[in-house]
């Protein structure tokens, strides 16, 4: 009698995909805000925006993944941060209009589900969505046999969020002279990992684990905060193409960034990859964050103010520039 071929034998197991569903169901329900009507499980989720209190709301969304700094955590065995990078790559660049993360779906792909490492991932993305107020409100967990090697994973994910007509934040009103506010970042972030692989071996990047898998920033409390009490013209996510490309995207044409070097301390991290990379410096601003994570324009009268509104919430911001007349493009 011939022997069956199920989809369990071809390397989808249906059942253990119910088994890590069930698992992890308490934990994303801690991520329940008022406007989350639906629990998980259902073919879509459901959310009520008017229970946010939006006078004239206008929907932002955004989606983002964590990159190759996925491969740095499976060499280094430890999933249980890379989520929070996931949340903070989506919900920082919705920000960046001055939008309030509403909710969040995840998208997980692997070769075979591996219920702890993928607990310990979810682990991460709820930490994240509970630092940004916003609900886990779903996702999906495809196992892939043949499309990734065994162990390997990919994280993406989906972010809505919401910002009163009035209050968004599109860089239309910067002006020259303008000030430009850092905030800190709390060391590489998401972006640069693919360089990075290059220029330390898996071994160093084992021996300073915490160092290369350090979450990065969710700046949402402290920037809405600040943005409810000052005007707040423009911000940039500081990601993939560093200060160069990243900060002339919220700035009107006919205006020029000048950032002012040695304005912050820029972490040792940093000044490493320079010199293993040997790169030019303008290269090294346009791949990694140096330091600051997102960059805030304000009117020069502001800047002293929103910098001190920041650090009630320990975030550590510094004056790192300005705006002048000129054709678009940073001076660094």
């Amino acid at each position: 009698m011939p022997i069956p071929i199920t989809y369990k034998k071809s390397g989808v197991d249906i059942a253990r995909a119910d088994d890590f569903l069930r698992s992890i169901k308490g934990m994303v329900s801690s991520t329940r805000t008022r406007g989350a009507v639906s629990a998980i499980g259902g073919f879509a989720g459901l959310y009520d925006p008017l229970k946010e209190g939006f006078d004239n709301p206008i929907l932002v969304s955004s989606t983002d993944g964590v990159g190759t700094k996925l491969k740095v955590a499976a060499a280094c065995g430890i999933h249980d941060t890379v989520g929070v990078d996931l949340v903070a790559m989506n919900v920082n660049d919705i920000l960046a209009c001055g939008a309030k993360p509403l909710f969040l779906l995840d998208y997980i792909a692997t070769s075979r589900i591996d219920t702890k490492v993928l607990k310990d991932v979810i682990k991460g993305i709820v930490y994240g969505c509970r630092q940004a107020g916003c609900a886990l409100l779903g996702g999906e967990t495809a196992e892939m046999p043949g499309m990734y090697s065994r162990g390997e994973y990919d994280l993406a994910a989906f972010c809505v969020g919401a910002v009163d007509r009035k209050k968004i934040i599109d860089g239309s009103k910067v002006r020259a002279g303008d000030i430009l506010v850092g905030a800190a970042s709390s060391g590489l972030h998401s972006n640069g990992y693919s360089l990075v692989r290059k220029l330390f071996s898996e071994r160093e990047m084992k021996a300073r684990a915490k160092e290369f898998l350090k979450p990065t920033t969710i700046y949402v409390n402290p920037v809405l905060d600040a943005a409810s009490r000052y005007r707040l013209k423009a911000i940039a996510h500081i990601t993939g193409g560093g200060f160069i490309d990243n900060i002339p995207r919220v700035i009107p044409a006919g205006l020029r960034v000048k950032i002012r070097r040695g304005s912050w301390p820029i972490p040792g991290i940093f000044s490493e990859l320079n010199k293993r990379s040997k790169a030019p410096d303008r290269e090294i601003f346009r791949t990694f964050n140096m330091g600051i994570g997102l960059v805030i324009v304000v009117g020069k009268s502001d800047a002293a103010s929103v910098i001190k509104r920041l650090s009630r919430f320990k975030l550590k911001s510094y004056v790192i520039g300005e705006i002048k007349s000129g054709r678009k493009g940073v001076d660094i």
